[in-house]
């Protein structure tokens, strides 16, 4: 008698769904828990318990408490670059688009409190992983910008001689912001006051 192939593909289907499901729910767990108290006072034995796992189900998912951190840091910060990206995509001025990329970035930002806390935190500046997303985040936000301004120097809105220079000192000037913006967000709801903060920041580049 031949052995039932379909019935055993379905137990490896529902093993497989049993284990993505709960390591997604390690992750769900352990980013509310990182988010609320912080990598450094964060245990596995948290985690643990917020999951409703015991330890050694962790650990068969993950190498180390490092090792959650650096995958829900990751997953935010594919969050942030799609979000940016959807946003960007709706508008068709650049300046509005400049201006979008600022107000998306910092409410999501908000939202995302382990990688803003990856982006921020000395105590997370040892781990090698942490300078790598830093270095590559840094990359993506002066390429976003420089897009941005590319496009509107080839539509006459921007007059700009150094295209890499300027989206460079833009990425600077909104890293400077970005604390009391983050902090003051319902001035992120007045797309107005958010547009003569930014004014002086963008009023160089435009053409007159």
């Amino acid at each position: 008698m031949k052995p039932n192939w379909s019935f055993s593909s379905k137990l490896d289907d529902i093993k497989n769904i049993a284990l993505k499901d709960t390591r997604l729910a390690v992750i769900k767990a352990a980013q509310n828990i990182f988010a609320k108290f912080g990598y450094k006072k964060t245990t596995v034995d948290d985690i643990a318990r917020a999951a409703h796992k015991v330890k050694s189900t962790i650990y068969q998912y993950f190498e180390s408490k490092e090792d959650i951190f650096q995958t829900i840091v990751e997953k935010e910060s594919q969050i942030l670059k799609e979000e940016i990206k959807k946003a960007i995509k709706a508008q068709d001025n650049p300046k509005k688009k400049l201006l979008t990329y600022v107000i998306t970035r910092m409410r999501v930002l908000k939202d995302l409190s382990n990688f803003y806390n990856a982006l921020r935190d000395e105590y997370l500046e040892h781990f090698v992983f942490i300078e790598k997303i830093r270095k590559k985040y840094l990359k993506d936000e002066i390429n976003t910008i420089k897009k941005i301004l590319k496009n509107g120097v080839d539509q006459g809105t921007f007059v700009i001689n150094d295209l890499e220079l300027t989206a460079c000192m833009i990425v600077i000037a909104l890293k400077g912001l970005e604390y009391p913006l983050i902090e003051e967000i319902e001035v992120l709801s007045n797309e107005q006051g958010i547009d003569s903060l930014l004014g002086v920041l963008f009023s160089g580049i435009e053409k007159r």
